[in-house]
């Protein structure tokens, strides 16, 4: 006579998942604060600044999401 078990064991959906749903939050977080910090730094320079950088006033949100968020 053949017996077959078939256990399947599950760890509840909270279970070591809380740290890294942490994480997750820690460097979305962190992303923002550079991408804030940059828009602040590029926006109190002045425009003649900007350009030596070519940049503009209209691009200073644009440069900030590309460091902060890459590509």
């Amino acid at each position: 006579m053949a017996y077959a078990n078939d256990i399947r064991t599950v760890a509840p959906a909270s279970t070591g998942s809380f740290g890294g749903v942490f994480k997750t939050v820690a460097e979305r977080y962190a992303r923002y604060r550079v991408y804030r910090e940059t828009v602040a730094e590029l926006s109190g320079l002045s425009d003649r600044d900007l350009s030596d950088l070519g940049l503009s006033r209209a691009s200073i949100r644009a440069v900030a999401h590309t460091a902060a968020y890459g590509g």
